[in-house]
């Protein structure tokens, strides 16, 4: 058998976290579109395909893409800051979101596109994450959940090798598959990419409250957590929605960063503007007068919203231009003028 015939039938894998049910159909339990799949068809996400009755991943393996990025691009901003993170992912998505960034991956093989992808198994993604000197591997790009099984099994050899596991998410996974990635999952950042049932229908094809739903199990699961909502003038930048955003994370916990990020046309949504500056600031003040220790703007260079500033003192504690950070006022952990806590995970 040659090479690449052995990698297609390696990167078929059968599925975790599904049921077998009746006439030959399966249910996924992936994530809460719980997709009902009839033999020779796939799911919503169109990476995963009922064969016979069983539920097979057409991506075990098949990376799309694979970079070294600054953890602060994921965005995590109180994780290890400065450090670097392998970035993975394959081709697929949950959600059918119309300002997609990365739509020409996500939305793959939509519209009769071919999967793509190379042969990357666990091991080899482990290896050049050491190799490039990375803190973390980073599954992000496209939705972690559609390639569980391949994030779950790199994640449990990173932990072997020292490395820390991180999602880039929708935050729509079930709760039974965050109890099952829980143990080797340091970080997630979830996108609530609005507060409005409906919106989340007409512009993502999914709903709110899951993800609602999945942020308080991520917190009670003990997994660090980062909030980030792309701010879309006239879909997510209302001031009642932000409110309702603000005010979920401080139900949450009050020491949970979220990032408001300026929106930049794309994929279907190329006909709006990108992001007026002064939005992401209204919404970073909505953020910090509803309780929120830290909130952060996204995607604008040199805007004072990127550094991050003691809540006890208000001091200067990590400063950044773009991916560029520099940790001036930390002391293990904590603020080097008043001594505060700061919340995250692995700061100096």
């Amino acid at each position: 058998m040659k090479l690449q015939e052995l990698s297609q039938k390696a990167m078929m894998r059968e599925a975790m976290l599904y049921e077998p049910l009746a006439s030959g159909k399966v249910r996924c339990e992936l994530c809460r579109h719980y997709c009902v799949i009839a033999d020779g068809r796939d799911g919503i996400c169109r990476v995963r395909a009922n064969v016979g009755g069983t539920l097979y991943t057409l991506v075990y393996g098949r990376a799309i893409a694979a970079n070294v990025d600054p953890i602060e691009k994921k965005p995590l901003f109180h994780f290890h800051p400065g450090s670097r993170s392998y970035s993975i992912a394959t081709a697929g998505c949950n959600f059918q979101c119309a300002f997609c960034q990365n739509w020409d991956i996500s939305q793959m093989p939509k519209g009769g596109r071919r999967l793509a992808g190379r042969w990357f198994p666990p091991e080899a993604v482990v290896a050049a994450a050491l190799a490039t000197g990375c803190a973390s591997i980073a599954y992000t790009y496209t939705e972690p959940t559609i390639f569980f099984e391949y994030a779950y099994d790199t994640a449990q050899l990173a932990h072997e090798a020292g490395l820390k596991n991180v999602f880039v998410s929708n935050g729509y996974m079930t709760e039974k598959a965050l109890r099952r990635i829980a143990p080797y999952l340091d970080a997630i950042n979830v996108d609530v990419k609005g507060f409005s049932e409906a919106r989340y229908k007409r512009v993502m094809k999914a709903r709110l409250q899951p993800v609602l739903e999945s942020l308080h199990v991520i917190k009670a699961l003990g997994i660090w957590l980062e909030v980030t909502t792309l701010v879309i003038p006239t879909i997510s930048d209302d001031e009642a929605g932000l409110r309702g955003i603000a005010a979920a994370i401080v139900d949450l916990d009050a020491g949970t960063p979220w990032h408001v990020t300026q929106f930049h046309p794309d994929y279907r949504l190329t006909e709006l503007p990108r992001t007026p500056l002064e939005t992401l600031q209204r919404a970073r003040h909505l953020g910090l007068d509803a309780g929120l220790r830290y909130v952060y703007c996204g995607n604008v260079p040199g805007e004072e919203g990127e550094n991050t500033f003691c809540w006890g003192c208000g001091a200067l504690l990590i400063e950044r231009w773009g991916y560029r950070t520099k940790v001036i006022g930390l002391r293990e952990g904590a603020c080097g003028r008043c001594g505060s806590k700061i919340d995250g995970a692995g700061l100096p």
